[in-house]
């Protein structure tokens, strides 16, 4: 059927006015309608195999935080300090010598897991003892956007589908009304922007929603103030009248112009959602307080975190946050010092909050970053330069929650923490283990492209089923 001229254009200056605002949001993470529930696309679905997670909430500190600074004391490389390095590490070239952590190291909990003193609220007992401190990881670029693809999608290359739009396009969400995939960052995005969590080569349901750091989390969440909502529902009808219409013209199922259709009924049900949801003066003032939002180095990052605990509690899959300013080349005491009181108290918040209301269990919290630090440094211009450079041989993540085993430490590296020598594993391990928490087979959840079943893995894993309680 053909559409005259003029509507055409009317059309697409209607798509574009809300194609441009909210709309583009919702175009991300589209979710079926209740009549559509059984056969959505994001419609819930049941796991492959008994599950101990339903949700994800992904800590990501961009930059990668050094192992033997943070959670792998090395007492060896305290030892060794300033003294001339031959280890073969990375591109760098000139004079090396070790670096020792400038910070001391405490165990902590019943369990005595290990983490350096800058910690404070995350040694609180009750939260450490839900710490599991995994060592054994190894990366495979040196490069940060190549890792941060590679820890985020499975793929150094970019351009394929990050871990939350795995875990809902094999799962779906549990609420119609929001995202099933949601990602905060700073002002500053992490190298590789948006490709860190693109939906790829699944469909455009499946592509995280980013939340504003600084405003209102998702531009023109509210109408004008001369539109109701009796208003945009006839606007909306009429729009899903002219789209169905080009639809049938086309004379095929075009995915991303019936994603679009479905992206405005998306957006015109979160305007009566999300409010609620990113609403934190429903907070108690001692929620507040304990997640540090009465603090500037706190705030941000502790809003965030509790803007994870409401979407988990709401419905939504797969929460990520990114926390940048890890990349300590120079001056490690300090840069490691300010990141730590950053998020040292909300991290310790969320666990607890979680743990309190009971959703503990069944959330899986992950804190990674990119890959590890190097044990030594370069002498640049006769100065020692008391940083580390990239290291994916090592590197230390924690997990709490979702089914992992409480108060442990599994794997480890060698005496200065240049390699990972116990429990080793690369990172498509690390994904398959986290899909299979969920109770996702990376050898089941496949999607055809390219003329090939492609899955998050690439090629196939296995489960660290140390990692599992």
């Amino acid at each position: 059927m053909n559409v005259h001229p003029q509507i055409n254009d009317s059309r697409r200056s209607f798509l574009y006015q809300l194609g441009a605002s909210l709309g583009s949001v919702a175009l991300t993470n589209l979710l079926a309608s209740e009549a559509a529930a059984a056969t959505g696309p994001l419609s819930p679905k049941p796991p492959m195999m008994p599950a101990k997670a339903k949700n994800v909430i992904m800590l990501f500190m961009e930059g990668g935080p050094g192992h033997m600074d943070t959670f792998d004391p090395k007492p060896e490389l305290t030892r060794m300090h300033k003294k001339e390095s031959k280890l073969k590490a990375g591109q760098e070239s000139g004079f090396k010598f070790f670096v020792g952590s400038p910070f001391g190291f405490q165990k902590v909990g019943q369990s005595g897991i290990e983490m350096c003193d800058q910690w404070k609220h995350l040694a609180d007992p009750y939260v450490a003892d839900e710490l599991c401190n995994y060592r054994g990881c190894q990366a495979e670029s040196l490069n940060h956007p190549e890792a941060l693809f590679h820890m985020n999608t499975g793929s150094r290359l970019g351009g394929d589908p990050g871990l939350g739009a795995w875990a809902t396009y094999g799962l779906g969400s549990e609420n119609e009304n929001l995202p099933g995939y949601v990602v905060m960052t700073e002002l500053a995005l992490p190298q590789g922007g948006a490709g860190n969590w693109t939906n790829g080569f699944l469909p455009p349901y499946y592509q995280g929603t980013r939340l504003r750091p600084t405003g209102s989390p998702i531009l023109d969440l509210a109408s004008q103030e001369f539109k109701s909502r009796e208003h945009q529902r006839r606007a909306l009808d009429e729009l899903a009248r002219l789209n169905q219409s080009h639809l049938e013209s086309l004379g095929a199922d075009d995915q991303r112009l019936r994603a679009r259709m479905e992206s405005y009924e998306l957006a015109f049900r979160m305007q009566t959602e999300v409010p609620g949801v990113i609403d934190l003066s429903k907070e108690t003032q001692q929620t507040l307080d304990m997640y540090g939002l009465n603090a500037p180095e706190t705030e941000t990052f502790g809003r965030q975190c509790l803007m994870a605990r409401r979407l988990v509690e709401s419905g939504v899959r797969f929460v990520q946050i990114f926390s940048g300013g890890w990349d300590s080349h120079d001056y490690l005491e300090r840069g490691h010092t300010s990141r730590i009181k950053s998020v040292d108290q909300p991290m310790a918040a969320l666990i607890r909050d979680l743990k309190q209301r009971g959703m503990l269990e069944d959330t899986l919290i992950i804190w990674t970053g990119e890959f590890g630090r190097t044990p030594d440094n370069n002498k640049r211009g006769g100065v020692y330069s008391l940083g580390r450079g990239h290291n994916n041989n090592a590197m230390t993540m924690l997990m709490a929650g979702g089914g992992v085993k409480r108060g442990a430490i599994v794997g480890g590296t060698d005496e200065l923490g240049s390699s990972a020598v116990e429990c080793v594993h690369p990172i498509r391990d690390l994904h398959v283990t986290l899909m299979h928490l969920l109770g996702l087979d990376d050898n089941k959840l496949t999607y055809l492209h390219a003329g090939r079943y492609k899955q998050l893995s690439q090629f196939g894993g296995e489960a660290i089923k140390e990692l599992i309680a």
